[in-house]
């Protein structure tokens, strides 16, 4: 008896394009680096996708997402070429792992730069020599190297101020306790001036309300507001240009 298989689907080129939001061009690029591997051909030469295309390319996307580079999709592939979901999630969980570590190491980098800079600021203001510079107009060295880094003096260092009340040690303490409810989010998409973070059903609502109080009490420069409609439960963070790197690092990239 012979047994009826359906036609198989396929797309061209453009319809993958549309579809996934991946040019044309960058679909040829990951087919030359192997991200892809080489589709089937018409009689014509045309490229031909199916399904496992869109799959493997939604994969890609949240990889990318994730802050992976090419280099690290390419070692993410051949975990996902195996067709099981285990092996892909301890591959990606260590990369996550790494990917965290480097943004904690970022924040801490940052954190000390906002307080040399806010000292410096502080400085320049202090004293105005007549002649040329000298070591206390705070031009050509830190005249406030030895005393405590300001923790949140208000300087404006641009359009609007920014500071936080945290020092250092708590400072990364809030930041693992935001990377614990986040760890409910579903996804997040750039808003005016900030990120929005949908969260799931099953969200800690108390904790929520906790630290972005908290947040709201230390870090005055940005603005928080908790959402509820037909899309559920929602975080808005909004901030000056000046504190998007802080909220990117904080709150997660936005999309």
């Amino acid at each position: 008896m012979k047994v009826y298989a359906p036609p198989v689907t396929t797309y061209r080129i453009k319809d993958v394009a549309e579809r996934s939001g991946f040019s044309a061009p960058t679909l040829r690029y990951y087919e030359d680096i192997r991200l892809l591997p080489a589709p089937a051909r018409s009689e014509r030469g045309y490229r031909l996708y199916d399904e496992q295309t869109f799959a493997r390319l939604a994969f890609i996307a949240r990889a990318k997402q994730l802050g992976c580079t090419l280099e690290e999709i390419g070692d993410l592939s051949a975990a996902w070429d195996g067709g099981r979901c285990g092996p892909v999630q301890d591959r990606l969980r260590e990369v996550v792992a790494e990917k965290l570590a480097a943004a904690e190491r970022q924040i801490d980098v940052l954190t000390t730069l906002t307080a040399d800079l806010q000292r410096a600021a502080a400085a320049l203001e202090r004293h105005r020599p007549e002649g040329r510079c000298d070591d206390t107009c705070g031009c050509v060295s830190d005249p406030t190297a030895d005393a405590p880094a300001p923790i949140a003096q208000g300087v404006q260092l641009s359009s609007k101020p920014i500071s936080c009340t945290l020092d250092r040690g708590s400072l990364r303490d809030r930041i693992t306790e935001w990377h614990a409810l986040l760890a409910h989010a579903m996804n997040r998409e750039v808003i005016d001036r900030g990120i929005r973070i949908s969260l799931q059903s099953g969200a800690p609502l108390d904790e929520l309300i906790r630290l972005t109080a908290a947040e709201q009490d230390c870090c005055q420069s940005l603005s928080f507001a908790i959402t509820v409609d037909s899309r559920g439960v929602a975080l808005e963070v909004r901030s000056p240009d000046d504190a998007g790197v802080l909220v990117a690092a904080v709150f997660g990239a936005q999309q």
